[in-house]
């Protein structure tokens, strides 16, 4: 997200430069990279700053080079075996006071901000750090989920030497441990997370995990922006992974997807099956055991089902017991496949989506463009994305999907059932869904004119 923020702004016009850890392998990924200088940052190693621009865009791109924290196999936060790094919080404490050192003119004196940008709780110290300085550049929080929070123990703050004037329930302090998130959250002075449904949620205990006080009490700086998607990496018309392109002008081209997506999973080429898919993280969050809850519902209709994802052991184990269970009707791919996620968006016919909770999500965008309809619970960024095929809504032009509100098996096969009846029942009306879909604009472009607004009253403010 923030690349594709930072590449966005910048074809607009702002003077974006995106800072983040030098993880490994990604340095070699950035061609002309140059040392900006050495930082000695508390509580760290040596660090370099190095300086470059971001692959196929004007938008700067820093750095920060500290082979001990970052340089390691796994991904960002966690090892090989999935368990977070135990040095964490040295690891995004670095990377908060790099980004305060920048702000302030102290690490490339030729270059300052106007404001900083900070993203979830692993940068969430730069909020904070920044609140005590003079003549410091305005700052945003956005908070993409706001369940990882960054909670340590009260003698990690003690021995990262963070300032005392932090350690209070106004700032970092949280019942007797400290968290990263709070640093934006308390101390920015304007927060807006991914989606406007969210903004809301988040300041119910439903949805706040123990911070919906806090948000509260900021409401009147919390706003909701919208994730955009990669439209030309997202394009059914030009998409090189699937078989056969198509437009809203050329849905009938569709039907080889569906063919070639079945075929892929060795499920009958029933091109009147209805053939429903879900992508994504096997966790409670997502609602896969909801969907293996409504399965033989959803079967007793005759439709197929895909599911391509990977998470929690014990779900990973029932999807495979289903497809086992179901041979011909289930299939499953555990792990991830960029390629096989995109002929699963072109070919399949409904899109599951039943989060438990959605800050934004993607993949429901992704559904509708490329014509695959989505059936999603009402929550967060799903809430904000999908118009229920109401009589109102359908006569009206706007519905995009099928919604449902209680996270259960049992609504979400209500929900899917409405979905199949308009598939067999209406094809002209689930034609219009599908173009009126497809008409949608997630683009990033329309994202970043939001977050610019949102920037210049972060300024606007600061000035006053």
């Amino acid at each position: 997200m923030c690349g594709a923020l930072a590449r966005a702004l910048a074809r607009l016009g702002a003077e974006v430069r995106l800072l983040m850890p030098a993880y490994r392998g990604v340095a070699a990924r950035v061609p002309g990279l140059r040392p900006v200088g050495e930082l000695q940052l508390p509580a760290a190693p040596p660090a370099r700053l190095l300086r470059g621009r971001m692959p196929g865009s004007r938008a700067g791109l820093y750095l920060l080079d500290i082979p001990e924290l970052y340089d390691r196999p796994g991904g960002p936060y966690a090892g090989p075996d999935g368990t977070d790094w135990p040095d964490n919080a040295w690891r995004f404490a670095a990377l908060g006071r790099a980004a305060v050192t920048l702000a302030l003119g102290r690490a490339d004196p030729r270059w300052r901000p106007d404001l900083v940008h900070a993203h979830d709780w692993q940068a969430g110290l730069a909020p904070a750090l920044l609140a005590l300085e003079r003549g410091r550049p305005a700052t945003v929080f956005t908070v993409h989920n706001l369940a990882y929070q960054g909670v340590f123990p009260w003698e990690t703050f003690r021995d990262l030497a963070l300032p005392w004037e932090l350690w209070s329930m106004e700032r970092l302090e949280y019942y007797g441990r400290f968290a990263f998130i709070k640093g934006g959250l308390a101390c920015a002075d304007w927060l807006n997370t991914v989606s406007p449904t969210y903004a809301r949620e988040i300041q119910t205990p439903e949805h706040g995990f123990g911070l919906d006080g806090l948000l509260r009490h900021r409401a009147a700086r919390l706003v909701g922006i919208l994730n955009g998607i990669d439209e030309e990496e997202w394009n059914p018309g030009r998409d090189p992974r699937i078989a056969a392109r198509y437009s809203r002008r050329t849905l009938a081209r569709r039907a080889v997807n569906k063919a070639a997506l079945q075929a892929r999973f060795g499920l009958p080429a029933h091109a009147e099956a209805p053939l429903l898919a879900h992508i994504g993280r096997l966790v409670e969050q997502k609602g896969v055991d909801l969907i293996l809850g409504a399965l033989d519902g959803l079967l007793a209709h005759g439709a197929q089902l895909v599911i391509l994802g990977s998470g929690a052991a014990h779900l990973e184990q029932a999807v495979r017991a289903a497809a086992e269970r179901y041979p011909g009707r289930v299939a499953a791919h555990i792990g991830y496949d960029e390629a096989l996620a995109h002929l699963i968006e072109a070919g399949c016919d409904v899109f599951l989506m039943p989060s438990r909770f959605e800050p934004c999500g993607l993949n429901q965008m992704y559904s509708l463009r490329y014509g695959a309809v989505p059936v999603v619970r009402r929550t967060g960024g799903l809430a904000d994305t999908v118009v229920d095929a109401s009589e109102e809504a359908v006569a009206a032009g706007t519905a995009t999907g099928f919604v449902f509100d209680p996270p259960t098996s049992e609504a979400l096969l209500e929900a899917c059932r409405r979905a199949i009846a308009c598939y067999r029942e209406h094809p002209a009306v689930w034609r219009q869904l599908m173009r009126t879909g497809m008409a949608q604009d997630f683009s990033w472009r329309a994202s970043a004119r939001r977050y610019l607004a949102l920037y210049r009253r972060a300024l606007q403010a600061q000035e006053a």
